[in-house]
């Protein structure tokens, strides 16, 4: 069979369209490929080592206190433990100083470490290289670009040469040329921006009838363009940000107010974090007085024990087999409560380590911390309409969505400002130039001597001044932007009123809490007092063989748990001031507690030192037209509830009951 030239090309066209469509269909059908058996059945290099697990190698070492921690404590006797005395003052403190991470004992910085507050937040917001300060204002820095080539052709040309023009055509062009651009551009707080920019090219070429076989050609520029409508004026940039595409706002004012917000996120994280250490300290000053208590009932039920089975080897009434069982009974009840107080779930050993953890301390280390502050057991009224303002202005939620409400109040200008055309003013001059050589002697006979005194004789001057338009017709997304910002501002604002409405909700619930508190613990001292008497005469009466020993042990049941009720009003009146405080925005002061910023490395004060000899006060600051201020000046958290002369107006009257003191003696169990 004969192959003809043209089935030849046909099928190599044949061959070009398969090849066309396997490149098309991608590498889908091809994994459905299989050679053979052996092929399916051969183990992969890749199937055991693609989801391999491994461990990060990573520079880290552990703490010798986490690391080298003791054995837990489980039942140890509490008096036999090194004590270490500690007030609620010095708990916050070394909890403040161990901080990095502000710590909550749900455990959520193991399961979800992202969400977890620090003390470096604020520093990572002020630093972020997108949305940061710093990085708002680098849009107004001075930029630099620079372009430098060099490049060599070679290439025929499609010419037939003249015999009479041989001498102006050529073959082959043979050039080398070089080209160099360099500019310095700088943006304006007002949108305009000033450029000047520099371009040279040197060029060496066979190309016939020219002046120098090799030149240098060039020009010096300086360019202004000004925004008239869209991106004009200092809010604009300082809100939106020069080149800002619509509905994002990147400038300044946006930047420092998103720090803020940081900083104010930071404040209640502290808040919480101090919350939580004063409720773990008095649920530890509990435990300890809760244990007491029901040690002390149990030494009760273990010496009635004993006097009945004294009774009953005497065989005197109340002896009885059954009064002895009771007894026991009783005792072991108390034996049971003993050591559920002690390593329970809500035991001292367990309050402790809660303590310990929030204080950054290691689960043991060989002593117990034992509270000392005595809390508060007189009656404390405060000046609702003095707290009910400082909540609803003063408090750190209020304060934030307060912040967030200016950041939409600007968007909306800025949104505003963007529905306008791109109205720009441009104006360019130029000085252009030609020379042998780049740089060279001034020469006077020469004015192509050298680009640099072509370019600076300026006999050479160019200039352009226009305006540019441009716009999208309608301005739909404009338009949205606008109603975008109005929709949020107007959200912001609703959940400020309703902020506003819940502050005064849980301020009004608190103050409640503090009453009920104050009255519950009256009563439960009260209550523990009557017991106790009860528990004397009974006492006396089953002596006396007057009534049954039941009677006795329900006594004694009854004042161990009227006296635990009473420790645990005592410290919820303690947890109700604390709330109050809270909710009114003055835990801070409260607790004596300050925010600062850190020092500032030392150029950084040479650097404000050298910069502030520029300025100079103004001699009529009057006349001066600033924009709106953003803030009502500095704010110290510290100082809410505390007045002009350092007292503090929320706290009226003196305690009317001054309750015994409890007693902080070493448990012997």
């Amino acid at each position: 069979m004969k192959v003809t030239r043209k089935s030849q090309r046909r099928r190599a066209k044949l061959k070009w369209l398969v090849a066309c469509l396997m490149a098309a269909t991608g590498c889908t059908q091809a994994k459905q490929f299989h050679f053979n058996d052996t092929w399916d059945s051969a183990p992969s290099y890749h199937a055991s080592l693609a989801t391999q697990i491994e461990y990060p190698n990573v520079r880290s070492n552990l703490v010798p206190q986490v690391a080298g921690a003791p054995r837990p404590l489980t039942i140890e006797n509490p008096s036999e433990l090194p004590a270490r005395e500690m007030q609620l003052d010095e708990a916050i403190q070394i909890a403040l100083a161990n901080s990095d991470i502000l710590r909550t004992l749900g455990g959520s910085v193991v399961q979800t470490p992202l969400t977890a507050r620090t003390n470096f937040d604020p520093a990572i917001t002020e630093s972020n290289p997108l949305t940061g300060v710093e990085a708002a204002l680098s849009a107004f820095d001075t930029q630099v670009t620079g372009q430098l080539f060099w490049q060599v052709n070679d290439r025929p040309n499609n010419v037939r040469i003249n015999p009479i023009l041989q001498n102006f055509q050529r073959s082959v062009l043979q050039q080398t040329n070089a080209q160099f651009n360099y500019e310095l551009a700088k943006r304006t707080a007002t949108g305009a921006r000033f450029a000047a920019r520099t371009n040279v090219a040197y060029d060496l070429t066979n190309t016939p009838n020219r002046l120098f076989s090799s030149a240098y050609t060039g020009w010096f520029e300086a360019e202004y363009r000004q925004p008239l409508m869209r991106g004009a004026g200092v809010d604009f940039n300082r809100i939106a940000g020069p080149n800002s595409t619509v509905g994002q706002y990147n400038g300044v004012l946006i930047a420092r107010i998103n720090t803020d917000i940081t900083l104010a996120d930071f404040e209640q994280g502290i808040i919480t974090f101090i919350n939580d250490v004063e409720t773990a300290y008095w649920e530890l000053h509990f435990s300890y007085h809760n244990l007491e208590t029901i040690v002390a009932g149990r030494n009760s039920a273990l010496l009635t024990w004993q006097r009945v089975k004294e009774l009953q080897k005497v065989g005197m009434r109340g002896g009885d087999a059954a009064a002895v069982a009771q007894a026991s009974a009783n005792y072991y009840t108390f034996d049971v409560q003993v050591r559920d107080a002690l390593s329970g779930t809500n035991g001292l050993y367990a309050s402790e380590q809660r303590l310990r953890y929030l204080m950054g301390l290691p689960p043991t280390d060989g002593q117990l911390i034992k509270p000392t502050s005595q809390p508060m057991d007189g009656e404390v009224v405060f000046d609702w309409d003095s707290a009910l303002s400082d909540a609803l202005t003063r408090r750190v939620e209020i304060r934030r969505q307060k912040w967030n409400i200016k950041r939409r109040e600007l968007e909306m200008l800025a949104a505003r400002m963007n529905r306008k055309p791109t109205l720009d003013f441009l104006g360019l001059y130029r000085y252009r130039g030609l020379g042998d050589a780049l740089i060279d002697n001034y020469d006077s006979n020469n004015q192509f001597n050298s680009l640099a005194q072509s370019i600076f004789d300026g006999q050479y001057q160019e200039w352009q001044a226009g305006v540019e338009l441009g716009y999208p017709v309608g301005l739909r997304q404009a338009s949205a932007a606008v109603a975008n910002a109005r929709w949020n501002l107007a959200r912001e604002t609703a959940l400020l009123r309703e902020q506003e409405l819940r502050v005064s909700h849980d301020l009004s619930s608190a103050s409640r809490l503090v009453a009920r508190a104050y009255q519950l613990m009256q009563s439960n001292y009260n209550r523990q007092d009557a017991d106790r008497q009860q528990v004397d005469a009974l006492q006396a009466r089953y002596e006396s063989g007057l009534d049954n020993i039941n009677f006795l042990l329900q006594a004694q049941q009854q004042l161990a748990t009227s006296q635990s009720a009473y420790f645990r009003s005592l410290t919820d009146y303690q947890l109700a001031l604390r709330d109050f405080h809270r909710e009114k925005g003055s835990l801070l002061n409260y607790n004596q507690v300050g925010l600062s910023e850190g020092a500032w490395p030392a150029p950084a004060y040479q650097d404000a030192v050298e910069r502030g000899r520029f300025f100079a006060p103004r001699s009529n600051p009057e006349q001066v037209d600033v924009p709106s201020p953003l803030s009502s000046g500095g704010f110290n958290p510290q100082q809410v509830g505390v007045g002009s002369e350092g007292t503090i107006p929320a706290m009226v009257g003196a305690p009317t009951e001054v309750l015994p003191e409890v007693s902080a003696a070493p448990l012997k169990l």
